[in-house]
C-alpha cells in the first residue's frame, strides 16, 4: 500500500503536537530525574489503550564550535554513563530543571558548567525527540561561537561523573565520520554532529534564532502542568 502513498514536498512535513483525549492517569513510579506515566488513551476508530511513558524534563545540548587553524572544531566530552554502562562521547548537555529558565540560559549554564566556556553567539541548530513511543525527552541543540573561556574565580567545581569528564577538540569533518562509522552513539550529539556538517555546508542558513519556537517542549511542559 506505501507504494500508493501521496507524493508530497517538504512543506507537507509538520509535526502535530496535539494529544488525543487521557480518560485515567497515574504516576506509578517518581524517580529523582524522571517519572513514570501509565495512561488510558482514547484514539477513536484504534480504541482506548494503555501506554506507559516516561515523563523528563527535557534538555539541551551544546556544539561549541572554534577554529583551530583554519578547520572548524567541535569541543566533546567523554563522560561516563551507569545507565548505559559506558564512558560515551557527546556534546555538554545537562536538564531543563531550574523552573522559568529560558533554554539558551540553560545551554550557557551547562557550557560553563561542563567544559568551563562562555560563547557570545548562540542559534538553535536542531531539535531532537529521543524515543517518542516511550522516553519523550525533547533536546534543542545549540550551536556556541565566539568561545571563551569561564573566569577562573566563577569555574564550576564538578563532582560525581562530571569529575572525570575528558574534553577533546576534533575537527568537525572528523567528528561526523567518527558518528557516520558508528564510534559515536548519543542521540544528541549525533543530531548536533551531522546538523552543524549539513548546515555549514549550506552556509548555516539553517540556523534559527536562540529562542525560535520548540513545540515538541512546549507540548510536553503543557502535560505536566
Amino acid at each position: 500500500m506505501s507504494i500508493d502513498a501521496p507524493i508530497g514536498t517538504g512543506a507537507d512535513v509538520v509535526e502535530e503536537w496535539t494529544g488525543e483525549p487521557v480518560l485515567e492517569s497515574a504516576t506509578p513510579f517518581e524517580g529523582i530525574i524522571f517519572d513514570v506515566v501509565r495512561e488510558r488513551v482514547d484514539l477513536g476508530a484504534g480504541g482506548v489503550v494503555t501506554r506507559d511513558y516516561v515523563a523528563h524534563p527535557g534538555a539541551v545540548a551544546v556544539l561549541a564550535l572554534r577554529e583551530v587553524d583554519g578547520v572548524d572544531h567541535v569541543l566533546l566530552i567523554r563522560q561516563y554513563r551507569h545507565a548505559s554502562g559506558g564512558h560515551v562521547w557527546e556534546l555538554p548537555a545537562g536538564l531543563l530543571d531550574v523552573d522559568g529558565e529560558p533554554p539558551r540560559d540553560a545551554a550557557a549554564r551547562e557550557l560553563a558548567e561542563e567544559v568551563d566556556l562562555v560563547a557570545d553567539e548562540w542559534h538553535v541548530l536542531a531539535d531532537d525527540v529521543t524515543s517518542p513511543g516511550a522516553f519523550p525527552e525533547t533536546v534543542r541543540v545549540f550551536l556556541a561561537r565566539g568561545l571563551r573561556d569561564v573566569p577562573a574565580a566563577q569555574a564550576h567545581q564538578r563532582t560525581a561523573e562530571e569529575l572525570t569528564l575528558r574534553p577533546l577538540w576534533v575537527p568537525l569533518d572528523d567528528a561526523v565520520d567518527a558518528a557516520l562509522a558508528g564510534r559515536i552513539s548519543n542521540s544528541a550529539t549525533l543530531v548536533g554532529l551531522l546538523s552543524a556538517g549539513l548546515s555549514r555546508d549550506r552556509g548555516w542558513s539553517t540556523l534559527r534564532a536562540p529562542d525560535a519556537p520548540w513545540p515538541a517542549h512546549e507540548a510536553q511542559r503543557a502535560r505536566r502542568a
